[in-house]
């Protein structure tokens, strides 16, 4: 695909989403907040469905792994210590001739000469470091003593709490600790949507381990991250692994793997999986001169563990999805004339809306009363829509463009009109195929939650090494 072709692709998604509630600029109707974003409510349950699953995967269906959730605002310590506040930086420049402010990485070459990207300009200032923590004031008084910071992300409340949760849990290496919840950078340049954000959620997995474990786990949380995405329904050829080289990586880190995805504007990281040895529980024994060591009872060994990494962005990934889903093909419409069908296909356990539920006709009393029948059986199972307004073709086109994978269609034969053989029977509508067939009412919860549950093989997990 070309690149006016990505920009046009992508200009689709954005408006898509503005368009029927998934995403909203912040603070719009005073001009937008830039790099902060509100989610509607098809957005809302989207994202939910994303971090509730990640949480079943990643927690529920382990023994080895524990949930935290941590504080938003931090002990300025806490980040002197992980070194955010000496080195959580970027290289500012900004373009004299625009004055546009850019990541140093951002800029253009020609002819061996730096250029600004907005304007082609090259009068450009040198560049700075841009610390990118949100600094705030808790207290009445602003003094230095008051300082707090919005984390800038979710894994350092992890690693101050190591020792609270390894003594109420009672784990054994190598278990983990997961988290999701907000993280905040003062961006630069915020860009390309959601994806570089201001505001955003993170969803991480610290791993703790011996260290001789560290190699072994990195290459199995690895496969298994891998496994995740696809499992959400995101396109397996459109996601790409980056062995992060030596020199790119942090200074800490044994080996980093990047999960890639081909977003319309590029190749882009949804997710990070990092060795990061003992590092960070160090730096904060020393800082805090606390123990954040483990006691091998077997062994009668103390060490201080290592960890492995696995870092996803929930908003990016909620792009990759939405950008994974989109489509357009052709179907009739009521008069069997052909016109372009936008359809979001979403994997049936993403999707915002699980199943819509139609009366044929609204002014028909006991279609619409069969209908809401429907709807009450199957709303403890799943989320569901009711809609009854506008010919049927066109509601079915409605749901295709949010991703709802299931129709139901209450009509005549449901009633019995046409043979007692049909009684209680709904045309049920697949999104994708848009192939119809005849199911019971009573078989409709068992039957669409069977669908959704699709392609999930919890024996098919990746097991520990053996040395774990």
């Amino acid at each position: 695909m070309s690149g006016n072709e990505n920009t046009q692709g992508m200009e689709k998604i954005v408006s898509l989403c503005k368009r029927r509630g998934f995403i909203f600029q912040a603070s719009e109707i005073y001009g937008g907040l830039n790099g902060v974003w509100d989610y509607g409510p098809l957005g809302t349950d989207l994202k939910n469905n994303l971090k509730q699953y990640w949480w079943q995967v990643m927690v529920r269906e382990r023994d080895d792994v524990v949930g935290l959730e941590g504080s938003i605002l931090t002990h300025p310590a806490v980040l002197k210590a992980s070194g955010h506040v000496d080195t959580f930086t970027d290289p500012m420049i900004d373009c004299r001739t625009c004055k546009a402010r850019l990541r140093a990485d951002q800029l253009t070459e020609k002819d061996a000469v730096k250029t600004c990207p907005n304007c082609g300009g090259k009068d450009l200032t040198e560049a700075r470091p841009f610390n990118l923590m949100f600094q705030t004031q808790m207290g009445a008084s602003a003094d230095p003593a008051s300082i707090a910071y919005l984390r800038p992300e979710t894994a350092q409340s992890i690693f101050v709490k190591f020792r609270n949760v390894l003594d109420v849990s009672r784990k054994k290496l190598p278990f983990g600790i997961a988290q999701i919840g907000k993280a905040f950078r003062n961006e630069i340049n915020p860009r390309n949507f959601t994806f570089r954000s201001r505001e955003f959620e993170q969803m991480e997995l610290e791993y703790f381990c011996r260290p001789e474990q560290g190699m072994d786990l990195l290459a199995y949380w690895l496969k298994e991250r891998i496994k995740f995405y696809e499992e959400i329904g995101i396109s397996r050829k459109r996601l790409h692994v980056l062995d992060v080289p030596e020199e790119e990586r942090a200074f800490y880190s044994k080996g980093t793997f990047d999960i890639e995805y081909e977003f319309p504007f590029g190749r882009q990281e949804l997710e990070g999986v990092a060795y990061r040895t003992d590092y960070d529980l160090q730096q904060h024994i020393k800082a805090s001169g606390k123990p954040l060591d483990y006691f091998d009872e077997e062994t009668k060994e103390r060490f201080v563990p290592h960890v492995v990494e696995p870092s996803a962005g929930v908003d990016r990934t909620v792009l990759a999805l939405i950008c994974d889903a989109y489509d357009q093909d052709t179907a009739p419409d009521e008069k069997g004339k052909m016109e372009t069908r936008v359809v979001m296909r979403f994997h049936p356990r993403m999707a915002p809306i699980k199943c819509a539920i139609f009366p044929l006709l609204r002014n028909k009393e006991a279609l619409v009363a069969k209908a809401r029948e429907v709807q009450a059986l199957l709303r403890p199972h799943m989320n569901v829509f009711y809609d009854e307004s506008g010919a049927i073709g066109r509601r079915y086109r409605r749901q295709d463009e949010i991703g709802t994978p299931f129709g139901v269609t209450i009509d005549f034969e449901t009633l019995g009109e046409k043979g007692e053989e049909m009684r209680d029977t709904v045309t049920l509508r697949d999104r994708d195929s848009m192939k119809q067939e005849r199911v019971a009412i009573k078989d409709l919860p068992e039957f669409i939650s069977s669908r959704i549950r699709q392609n999930r093989a919890m024996t098919a997990r990746t097991r520990l090494p053996s040395n774990s």
